[in-house]
């Protein structure tokens, strides 16, 4: 394991820990931690446990330390998932996105109002960012415009990452960078 890889574990399973302070956390594969109560997920849904598994691989290949999250719902006006995973000591809500850019745009709403269920009580950090796996042709232009005009109206720190599966390449901007494509 590289220092860079330490540092990223530590600070991970530090604001892991905090989130969640009696979770006990399992090592799976390299550079991948899952919270012990997330494991019954893989036996009740082993097609979804595959497509998260096969997401965080995608980063953790490239050589990120994720930490799988216990799957929680936060009781409000109607229950609502937090995010996924604590992925380099930031907390990350993972998609899968096969449709238009409309679909993009939604499943990042979703996705970032996830994120966001988990700071309203944390003191420790204020970023929360999303991953999206984007299935389409849609071009790195178009995606980052789409991403941006999103953000227009949100507030928050953190970073959106995409990873292009027609062409492998895997792009990140934080919330500002694409802020400020639209004047915001």
């Amino acid at each position: 394991m590289s220092p860079e890889q330490r540092l990223s574990t530590e600070k991970s399973l530090a604001l892991a820990t905090v989130l969640f302070p009696f979770e006990k956390w399992i090592p799976t594969e390299t550079n991948i931690w899952v919270a012990k109560s997330r494991l019954k997920q893989e036996k009740r849904e082993p097609d979804k446990w595959e497509r998260e598994m096969t997401q965080v691989r995608i980063l953790t290949g490239r050589g990120s330390v994720a930490f799988f999250l216990p799957e929680q719902k936060i009781k409000g006006v109607d229950e609502k998932r937090c995010a996924d995973l604590v992925l380099d000591g930031e907390i990350v809500e993972m998609k899968m996105v096969s449709g238009s850019r409309v679909t993009l745009g939604g499943q990042f709403r979703y996705g970032f109002k996830q994120g966001s269920l988990l700071l309203e009580n944390c003191t420790v950090t204020k970023k929360h960012s999303v991953f999206i796996w984007l299935l389409t042709d849609l071009t790195v232009g178009s995606v980052k415009a789409k991403i941006a005009g999103e953000l227009k109206e949100r507030k928050g720190e953190g970073s959106f990452i995409c990873f292009f599966e027609n062409t492998g390449e895997l792009c990140s901007w934080t919330y500002d960078e694409l802020r400020s494509i639209i004047g915001h």
